[in-house]
């Protein structure tokens, strides 16, 4: 097969999506073993196009990638003018696989997309309308796809009931812990014990509540978050999990959860959201919480240091289940049969 695939959100600083839609390419190329031709496409900004290029560094894809001025616009005009085809800058494919920046039109091969979460359309009032607009779009034209992708069974079943989309169509394609986050290696040094999260002031990543439990903590453990470090690469995480005495993920919703898996993956006791939506990145390898009671966030993490051992070893056994090669080679089986 050739697989046409939009790599654009990689123009743009990595987060949770970034590294699924890079961690399934590099699965992709890794599970075809030189079988497919992996193609790398889409219109960036000039800005943004060195931020690809080195995400794409070492990854053995076609790239077919255009640098514009207004990437953002470009991409919204070419999707809704419906012309030229993806085709014209691409060649032909067996497969176009596109993701929620962008709907661009073909001439044959299947239609596929990836839906990570239903959030913006459940909670509108929670997001900026942009984005809401955006993930909106998305799930429209996730009807129209011969093949839609989930990141787990919960947003699976969630695109059934809210998008009506038949289950046939859809294929669970779990996220990957990458090679980086292993339980050796450098640790961050925060002058004294510490529990880290990435959690945001954005509503459902959920800092306040967390903030609030740390009221009756403080004393005992430090916390170091994202939000106040700032945008923190990829390469710098597993330092930060590794020398955390704790995870804490308290998210009132989300599609998967790549944190903590990638958290365990490092040999890190892990507090988790009681949401359903993360029962999947939990497993039986984490304690959980509801995420709106400070009291009991509070009281997860001193159950999570006292069961230390415990959780480390579940932590890294759950992690293990999830690798980007398994999330490609759902992704080669799920185009093929599509065709």
């Amino acid at each position: 097969m050739r697989i046409a695939y939009d790599v654009t959100p990689l123009s743009h600083p990595r987060t949770g999506v970034g590294n699924y839609v890079l961690g399934a390419l590099q699965g992709m190329v890794e599970a075809s073993a030189g079988e497919h031709e992996l193609v790398a496409f889409g219109p960036v900004s000039i800005r943004g196009r060195p931020l690809l290029d080195e995400a794409l560094d070492g990854t053995a894809a076609t790239r077919r990638l255009v640098t514009v001025p207004f990437a953002h616009a470009t991409r919204r005009a070419w999707s809704k003018l419906g012309r030229p085809p993806t085709e014209r800058f691409v060649g032909d494919f067996d497969a176009l696989h596109f993701t929620d920046w962008m709907y661009p039109p073909q001439r044959s091969g299947i239609r596929a997309t990836m839906i990570h979460d239903l959030g913006p359309l459940k909670y509108p009032e929670k997001l900026h309308p942009r984005t809401v607009s955006m993930h909106t779009t998305n799930a429209e034209q996730a009807r129209r796809c011969d093949v839609v992708f989930a990141n787990s069974e919960f947003t699976a079943n969630d695109v059934v009931e809210t998008l009506r989309i038949p289950r046939e169509r859809i294929r669970v394609a779990y996220p990957g812990v990458s090679r980086a986050f292993v339980s050796e290696g450098a640790r961050h040094d925060a002058g004294r014990p510490y529990a880290f999260t990435t959690a945001t002031p954005d509503w459902r990543k959920n800092l306040e509540t967390l903030r609030a439990a740390w009221r009756e903590l403080e004393e005992e453990l430090a916390l170091v978050t994202v939000a106040d470090l700032g945008y923190v690469p990829s390469a710098e995480l597993p330092a930060l999990y590794r020398g955390a005495s704790v995870f804490v993920y308290p998210s009132r919703f989300e599609g998967f959860g790549i944190p903590v898996i990638e958290a365990m993956a490092c040999g890190v006791p892990c507090v988790v959201s009681a949401h359903p939506s993360l029962d999947e990145a939990a497993g039986d390898a984490a304690v959980r919480a509801d995420p709106d009671d400070a009291d009991a966030l509070a009281a997860a993490v001193r159950e999570a240091l006292a069961r230390h051992d415990d959780l480390v070893g579940r932590g890294l056994e759950h992690a293990r289940r999830f690798t980007w090669l398994e999330t490609g080679r759902v992704h080669l089986q799920g185009y093929a049969e599509a065709l």
